[in-house]
């Protein structure tokens, strides 16, 4: 088989061979042509999941490309569980715009999507990110760093002095920055508003062969709508009133370089074609002027859920899964409560320089009350907080809470009287199964079972409430 590079890895051989599940016979044919081309042992095409799983008593393969609706009463995520079960990597071949469909086949964990008709090359970089993904999660070695010092693991090491923090939650975030970093892989960052996607941007940036070329920075919710597709391609000169000279667009000022888009959930459906073709094609056509090609790379960013985006028709659904290849998600800073006082403190560190003061630390009620709010502004509300908190202070030791009166209907823990809501019980009765279980979820003496829920059901409402289990913790530490 040939190796790509396009994880800025070299993977070699996959174990095993590749099963394609898929019922139709030109894309099950198309893609059979691309990966023998391209030297990957294929197995027999199957047709349903009946098919597969026969196959499967005989060979194992290294990755499974998965049609979900197939021949018979069975679908492609009835057989993504089992596969699952296997330890067996898969993509889903077709994007399905209903709910859902769309919110079970997520829950299922595969390694991405491949939308119909298949491209070559979105194929071949699929496979290669699915074959490092899989690779990096079943080897307890890959993905671990020496044992940082102090004031590395505060920072979350050299290579990033600007990001702070240490949780588990979000090293998993920084873990995945090391990897796609080095390669020209499109990014997709997810996350609420203020935890800190654009300093993943430029992270990933700093470490890529790209670090000495610009990194262009749109924010795609502030830009007016009538001015948008100027400010993104560029236009000539003289081409409407106004247009009184040539404008280059931020996709062509960051040629060479990386582009950041935050908030793209907010582009226009005509906007959303254009961008496709960007990260297709790497052309750009400026209002009024000719195709042109360029070097980028795309890093994208929102706080939206895209899939309820795309099944509401307000996103394309070719376009999401071309960038969700390699999504990386961001924990809100309500579950970085390890993180809290840590910011807090480097946030009064940069404040009381830039006010001039000795200020040199929290006192202990007012780190317990910053412990204890639920933070739905995120990083961003804790700094704005901390640089008031500074602006304020009359001593060394900040003994006076900056939150708002108001804020106490965010307190979410240290309360006796506090009731729980349904959403933190269900989440709890969950985890008391699972755990249980010992994590089994499908089949006999599953939690699944144990429930009385469907597992592909229960899958999904284990995403939604941000359910993982933390094998690597131990290991990740170390």
């Amino acid at each position: 088989m040939k190796c790509h590079d396009q994880l800025g890895i070299t993977f070699g051989y996959m174990k095993g061979s590749a099963l394609i599940v898929e019922d139709q016979f030109i894309e099950a044919n198309a893609l059979r042509n691309i990966l023998k081309k391209e030297g990957y042992p294929v197995l027999p095409i199957a047709h349903s999941v009946e098919d597969a799983l026969q196959i499967m008593e005989r060979h194992t393969p290294g990755i499974v490309l998965l049609d979900i609706h197939l021949r018979g009463a069975l679908t492609g995520i009835d057989l993504a569980g089992s596969l699952r079960e296997k330890n067996i990597p898969f993509v889903y071949l077709s994007a399905n715009s209903d709910k859902p469909v769309v919110d079970a086949a997520i829950a299922t964990k595969p390694y991405g999507f491949l939308v119909k008709p298949f491209k070559e090359k979105d194929v071949l970089v699929m496979l290669d990110v699915a074959a490092f993904l899989h690779q990096h999660s079943l080897d307890p070695h890959a993905g671990r760093h020496p044992r940082m010092t102090d004031e590395q693991d505060r920072t979350g090491g050299n290579e990033f002095p600007n990001i702070i923090g240490r949780s588990l939650p979000f090293l998993e975030a920084l873990k995945n920055v090391r990897i796609v970093g080095p390669s020209e892989t499109s990014v997709l960052i997810l996350g609420e508003s203020g935890t800190g996607k654009e300093l993943i941007a430029q992270a990933i940036h700093l470490i890529s062969a790209r670090k000495a070329k610009p990194l262009v920075v749109v924010n795609c919710a502030t830009l007016p709508a009538n001015l948008i597709e100027t400010e993104l391609f560029g236009h000539e000169k003289g081409v409407f009133t106004g247009a009184l000279e040539k404008r280059t667009g931020k996709f062509e000022q960051a040629d060479g370089g990386t582009i950041f888009l935050d908030e793209i959930g907010e582009l226009s459906p005509d906007l959303q074609i254009k961008f496709l073709r960007v990260l297709q094609e790497k052309e750009i056509e400026p209002i009024g002027g000719q195709r042109r090609k360029i070097n980028i790379r795309v890093i994208a960013a929102t706080n939206r859920k895209l899939e309820d985006e795309m099944v509401a028709g307000r996103f394309r659904m070719d376009l999401y899964y071309r960038l969700n290849v390699f999504p990386i998600s961001l924990p809100p800073l309500r579950e970085r409560k390890e993180d809290i006082v840590l910011l807090a403190n480097h946030f009064l560190r940069i404040y009381a320089c830039k006010e001039k003061k000795v200020i040199t630390g929290l006192a202990d009620h007012v780190a317990k009350e910053l412990l204890n709010y639920a933070w739905p502004g995120n990083v961003r509300e804790l700094e704005n907080l901390m640089e008031r908190s500074v602006l304020l202070a009359t001593g060394e030791l900040i003994t006076i809470s900056p939150l708002p009166p108001n804020a106490r209907n965010n307190l979410f823990a240290g309360s006796e009287d506090r009731v729980k809501t349904m959403t933190e019980n269900e989440r709890d009765h969950i985890l008391t199964a699972l755990e249980k279980c010992h994590w089994k979820i499908y089949g006999k003496g599953g939690a699944a079972e144990l429930l009385a829920i469907n597992g592909t059901t229960l899958h999904s409402r284990m995403k939604k409430l941000g359910i993982e289990r933390k094998d690597n913790a131990k290991d990740f530490h170390r």
